[in-house]
C-alpha cells in the first residue's frame, strides 16, 4: 500500500496538471522517444519565447486530471508522452509542428484546443494559418488596393473637372 506522503503528492501533480489544461489555450501532446536532450531543450527554449512550456508526467496522472477534466484521452495515454501547455493558441502549435516537420521522430498524438479534443488533422490546419503579423500585412495589402483605386479616381474626376472649365 502507497504511504500518505507519496498519495499526496501524486494529487499534488493531478491538481498541477489540471490547473495547466484549464489555463492553457492549446495544449499538444506528443511522443518524444528517441529525440536527444539536446532536440528536446532546443524545442523547450522556442518553446518558451511564447510562454509555453513542455512537460513529462505519467500517462495515469494525466488520465486522472482528464478524467477529472471530463476529456478522454484514453487511446493516446501509451508510450512515453510529452505535454506542451501554451498561453496562446497558435504560436506554440506553429513550433511543435515545424519541429515534427525537422524531426520524424516527434510524433503529436493529439491536442486540446480551447478545452475540446483536436485531432491531428486539426492540428495541422491551426499550423498552417499566418502568424498574426503575416495576417496584418495580408489585411493592409488588401485595403491598400481600395485606397489606391479611390486615389487614381479621384485624381481622375478632378482632370475632369478642369478640363471642363
Amino acid at each position: 500500500m502507497a504511504s500518505t506522503k507519496i498519495l499526496e503528492k501524486k494529487k499534488e501533480v493531478v491538481n498541477e496538471i489540471v490547473n495547466k489544461l484549464k489555463n492553457s489555450e492549446s495544449v499538444i501532446i506528443f511522443q518524444y522517444q528517441g529525440l536527444t536532450v539536446e532536440d528536446l531543450s532546443n524545442l523547450r527554449k522556442e518553446l518558451k519565447k511564447v510562454d509555453s512550456e513542455v512537460k513529462v508526467y505519467k500517462n495515469t496522472l494525466l488520465k486522472r486530471a482528464a478524467d477529472e477534466l471530463k476529456i478522454n484521452l484514453d487511446e493516446f495515454l501509451e508510450g512515453p508522452n510529452a505535454i506542451l501547455f501554451g498561453k496562446t493558441l497558435l504560436e506554440p502549435i506553429k513550433i511543435v509542428s515545424d519541429f515534427a516537420k525537422k524531426m520524424d521522430k516527434l510524433d503529436i498524438r493529439v491536442g486540446i484546443i480551447s478545452g475540446d479534443v483536436a485531432d491531428v488533422s486539426v492540428i495541422k490546419e491551426y499550423a498552417n494559418i499566418p502568424s498574426r503579423e503575416g495576417l496584418l500585412t495580408m489585411l493592409a495589402g488588401g485595403m491598400m488596393q481600395y485606397v489606391k483605386d479611390l486615389a487614381i479616381s479621384l485624381n481622375l474626376y478632378a482632370e475632369q473637372k478642369e478640363g471642363k472649365e
